[in-house]
């Protein structure tokens, strides 16, 4: 498994990430299913506390007790500031108040990054400035982070938050790649050329933060998965061709082609299959070649200027 340096951290990871939102799914095996990822070099698991409720984060603390996995042995992330269908909350009295709750629901002493899950409008940059430096100071939380935030909104909480934020966790894939669209669409007058996100791909690279690719096999927000898709056949069947060039899977391709790139994103896959981890686990050392790369890009319905 390729592993990579959080930068501004010493967390050596592995870039791909088992997301434990479905881990609460019934008929799963969550103990298989966190073994199987360790046992195939995924050593960072994530969660939020919006994920079953809370529920998902139990689950997980249970299954792993029954392990012979050493806590110190992997990384825990979770996210907090999203109250479901009311309200998005980022002052410190809810930070500190879901950590806690966040942390003995894990059954761990501490998180090694904490993101914030989505921004909040009413956000007091001061206010999170506070609660990190109190979970910081208490041990609770080694590094901390943000998800689905753009330039702006990182630089309006870097007025007064101290730590460094060291991840951003964003949609990305091979059917969501407006983060690289207007980057290579300057001076354009097309759809593509709409910056829609800040150049936060940029920025993060600039700013040194990685970028975790949420959602990596999805099309659009969550209307399913492209792989094998009819809609898009273009895409499979380049998937296909690439996949048997490398003795590998279309869907091992798919992750191909994020890892691929050079600016060390993080994937997040959120199957609870153990078969399906290892066939995701084995394409960490693929490297695809820039053509191949660009192939796949403009399969999936990207036009190059």
């Amino acid at each position: 498994m390729k592993k990579i340096n959080i930068r501004n951290t010493d967390l050596e990871v592995s870039n791909l990430i088992l997301g434990c939102m479905r881990i609460n799914q019934e008929g799963r095996n969550p103990q298989k299913v966190i073994e199987t990822a360790y046992d195939n070099g995924i050593n960072f698991f994530d969660h939020a506390d919006i994920y079953g409720r809370g529920e998902c984060e139990s689950i997980f603390a249970e299954a792993f007790a029954k392990t012979n996995i050493n806590r110190s042995e992997i990384y825990l992330q979770s996210k907090l500031g999203i109250i479901p269908g009311i309200m998005f909350d980022q002052s410190k009295e809810h930070i500190l108040n879901s950590t806690d709750k966040i942390l003995n629901r894990l059954n761990t002493d501490y998180l090694d990054t904490l993101l914030i899950h989505r921004p909040d409008v009413f956000v007091e940059p001061e206010e999170v400035a506070e609660a990190f430096y109190i979970l910081k100071k208490s041990g609770k939380v080694k590094y901390f982070g943000v998800s689905n935030h753009k330039k702006s909104q990182i630089e309006l909480l870097k007025t007064a938050v101290k730590e460094p934020l060291v991840i951003n966790q964003l949609q990305f894939g091979l059917k969501h790649t407006e983060m690289l669209d207007s980057g290579l669409n300057v001076n354009m007058h097309n759809d593509a050329s709409v910056d829609h996100d800040d150049s936060i791909w940029d920025y993060s690279r600039i700013e040194g933060m990685t970028i975790q690719a949420w959602s990596p096999f999805q099309y659009g927000h969550f209307e399913g998965i492209f792989i094998g898709n009819e809609k898009f056949p273009d895409l499979n069947k380049k998937l296909f061709e690439v996949a048997e060039k490398h003795n590998t899977t279309p869907t091992a391709i798919a992750y191909a082609w994020i890892n691929s790139h050079p600016a060390n994103v993080q994937t997040i896959i959120g199957t609870m299959n153990s078969e399906r981890i290892k066939e995701i686990a084995a394409a960490s050392d693929i490297v695809l070649t820039r053509k191949e790369w660009y192939s796949l890009y403009t399969a999936a319905g990207n036009v190059l200027p």
